[in-house]
């Protein structure tokens, strides 16, 4: 069994060799040298680990510590390493902030995806396909709260990378290992950031402002890439400061507690996959569960996809307000369906009739955003809000009503009168300005 590695011990590591990296890149600049190939650098950097380790060990001794053992040590240099170059070539691509998606399928196969619509082909990330399978099983080793394993029995893998970008990566189940990275271009966000990028126009803007002042539970919806971590992460970050939030994920992706300055009593929960004996799993579900017992203010879901659906509508509907979480769906009238396939799927196996009083006693509104051509913009993609959606009620389904419908540019205006006006008021909320009644609003 490896010996468990001292994170901040790797860390300080780190620095120290990073710091010895960049002096003898500037030393080498300053005597005319060329600079070190990549391969040269490594074997360079490994040389600096070995140094600083025993520059470790020696202090440790000098202050009557037991200094690590042959085996730890090799665990922190393959850590420090991994913490130096875990990411190789790929390092490039995650460093362009014009680059939004990264789409591998095998070691040569690269796409990428910018801000501004355009794709392209990209340069190789490795030499070859096992190559690329070792780069992921190194970001596994040593991303998010535990190892996840990249292998012949686990293979599927997703996690959040150190910059906040998604990856997921799968091997043999295709023919050669695949892997997606979506870039978190937008790390601290804030719903003015949004109204000036014209994802919301500034009366949405006041509006989901008051709908998180005023604790309503709020799903957001949309398909994949369309935005909803980002606008989530914005909502989040118009909770006050004080308050206790519980966020649950299956990676590590919302970051909230990475902003202490922004909310400083924050626990992020992390899906924990079963060991190579199928042990030790914590589901989803059972965190929600968990999270109940934490004392949150919020309980705030990363995206909804499966039997964590039942729990954790049952916490929004026993008092747990102001909670916030994402689903794909795609529309917002939609979402209640999908809970409902969600609902019957689970270990409940809730009939579809349980789940819509459920999803009427627990959400109180559902936000969609969508991608795509915004004329308004020259042509380019464009993340927009395109509808919201209040719940009403039941009479046999759920019955909501679109308060902010698709407008004549894509985005959502004010479309119907909002039921929970008198909630929001008390939160300074005045109402839209103005409400366009389109055709077929239901």
């Amino acid at each position: 069994m490896a010996s468990p590695v001292d994170h901040g011990l790797v860390k300080r590591l780190r620095q120290d060799v990073g710091d010895r990296l960049a002096e003898q890149r500037r030393a080498d600049q300053a005597s005319r040298l060329p600079p070190m190939t990549g391969e040269d650098e490594r074997q360079y950097a490994r040389a600096l680990v070995a140094q600083a380790l025993e520059d470790h060990a020696r202090a440790e001794i000098t202050f009557g510590r037991t200094p690590p053992n042959a085996m730890e040590e090799e665990a922190l240099a393959a850590a420090v390493h991994a913490a130096l170059y875990g990411v190789g070539r790929l390092q490039p691509l995650l460093d362009d902030p014009e680059i939004e998606n990264i789409d591998i399928n095998g070691c040569d196969r690269v796409f990428l995806g910018f801000a501004d619509g355009r794709e392209a082909e990209g340069e190789p990330v490795a030499d070859n396909d096992e190559e690329l399978i070792e780069l992921i099983q190194v970001l596994g080793a040593y991303s998010g709260l535990s190892s996840r394993p990249f292998d012949t029995a686990n293979p599927q893998l997703d996690l959040r990378l150190p910059d906040g970008s998604r990856l997921s990566a799968v091997m043999d189940v295709t023919r050669r290992p695949a892997l997606s990275i979506r870039r978190a271009r937008l790390g601290k966000v804030f719903l003015r950031d949004l109204e000036t990028n014209g994802t919301v126009l500034p009366e949405v803007g006041a509006f989901l402002r008051a709908a998180v002042a005023a604790r309503k539970n709020i799903m957001i919806a949309g398909s994949t890439n369309a935005g909803k971590t980002t606008l989530l992460r914005a909502l989040a970050n118009e909770i006050p400061g004080h308050e206790r939030l519980i966020t649950v994920e299956r990676a590590l992706e919302l970051g909230l507690d990475q902003f202490p300055e922004l909310h400083p009593n924050v626990v992020a929960f992390e899906e924990r996959l079963p060991n190579s004996e199928g042990h030790g799993a914590v589901s989803m579900a059972e965190l929600v569960r968990r999270s109940l017992r934490m004392n949150p203010s919020r309980v705030i879901v990363g995206e909804v996809l499966g039997d964590e659906i039942v729990t954790m509508l049952n916490a929004m509907s026993q008092g747990n307000d102001g909670s916030l979480s994402t689903i794909h769906a795609n529309s917002s009238l939609e979402v209640f369906n999908r809970i409902s396939t969600y609902a019957l799927q689970s270990r409940e196996r809730l009939p579809v009739e349980a789940s819509q009083m459920l999803i009427a006693g627990a959400i109180n509104f559902v936000v969609f955003i969508t991608r795509r051509n915004a004329y308004h913009r020259g042509g380019t993609l464009q993340r927009m809000v395109t509808s919201i959606r209040e719940v009403n009620g039941i009479d046999g389904r759920v019955l909501s009503s679109e308060i902010f419908a698709e407008g004549p540019d894509g985005r959502a205006v004010a479309h119907a009168p909002i039921a929970c006006m008198e909630d929001l008021a008390q939160v300074g909320y005045s109402g839209p300005l103005q409400t366009h009644h389109a055709p077929g609003w239901r």
